[in-house]
């Protein structure tokens, strides 16, 4: 019972158009799609000159002109298949979002490092490294197999390889 009554309200929402075909999960919808080719119904309503071409359709389609064939195809369909897969450049806007986002984020890091973190430490510094350096190799720190393992103590310099 509910299921005539889903099919009556979905009638009434589609006006005067003609239901040709099942559609997508049984509704009466019209969409252009390159993948699910045949929509439920068409997508024009019907009118006195669709009604008249619709009866001259059922005759030959010799007698037919290029332009009645034209507007039966559009009475029925909004898109042709190139149509539908001409490019839209949807990629412009998405490649524009992209380089926005990422511009924001860039000034989001810089103003985080500017202002909300502290400074680097002491230790970051290349002069305080290369001093450490130099107190782990006159402490002998790791001689075996460490990085003073690297280090010629005769010559005073580090071993070629």
């Amino acid at each position: 019972m509910l299921k005539h009554l889903a099919a009556f309200h979905g009638r009434s929402r589609i006006g005067n158009r003609d239901v040709v075909g099942f559609g997508i999960n049984g509704e009466y919808n019209y969409i252009d799609r390159v993948d699910y080719p045949m929509p439920a119904i068409r997508f024009r309503e019907n009118t006195a000159e669709s009604k008249a071409l619709r009866e001259k359709e059922k005759g030959d389609w010799k007698k037919l002109t290029l332009e009645e064939k034209k507007a039966l195809y559009r009475h029925s369909f909004c898109l042709t298949f190139t149509e539908q897969r001409a490019p839209t450049g949807d990629w412009k806007f998405i490649v524009g979002g992209t380089f926005a986002f990422a511009g924001l984020m860039f000034w989001a890091y810089f103003l985080l490092k500017k202002f909300v973190y502290p400074p680097m430490p002491y230790s970051i510094n290349p002069e305080h490294q290369a001093k450490m350096l130099d107190a782990m190799v006159v402490l002998r720190v790791d001689p075996i197999d460490g990085l003073t393992s690297k280090y010629d103590y005769e010559n005073n310099k580090w071993k070629d390889s």
